[in-house]
């Protein structure tokens, strides 16, 4: 009676190790995207860091998401997605008339992070900028 339960046992166990085996051979894998994105940060002592990335992102937000050791955080608001601090720096305007600006191939976007649209060989700017009249 234990041989047979043994012999079951052992059965039931290979059963499962081939299943695993068979699941892991077709599970889907991850793909690089197809979109080269770079991201670069100036913080308020212009200092530069770069992240350079391969995305299906649709939007700006996205990629910042994905992008490694990039952070930040914010705020929604009737406008959007509002980034307030990017690598542990805050520039909030109410606080002290600085903002992040951001820039898609040299020019100002126009549209929001979380509707900013990406496309391959986008080059985007996230730069610590400081509010001056011009009175």
């Amino acid at each position: 009676m234990k041989k047979k339960i043994l012999i079951a046992v052992g059965a039931f166990l290979t059963l499962i190790a081939i299943l695993v085996g068979v699941y892991f051979l077709f599970v889907k894998k991850p793909t690089e995207g197809s979109k080269n994105i770079t991201i670069e940060v100036i913080n308020s002592k212009e200092e530069s860091k770069v992240y350079e990335l391969k995305t299906d992102a649709l939007y700006l937000k996205e990629v910042m998401e994905e992008a490694k050791g990039l952070t930040f955080d914010g705020e929604d608001s009737q406008y959007g997605f509002t980034v307030i601090t990017v690598n542990g720096e805050s520039a909030d305007f109410n606080v002290s008339s600085a903002y992040w600006s951001f820039y898609v191939n040299g020019e100002y976007c126009n549209y929001g992070v979380d509707s900013q649209p990406v496309e391959n060989g986008d080059e985007f700017q996230i730069i610590y900028t400081e509010y001056t009249s011009y009175e």
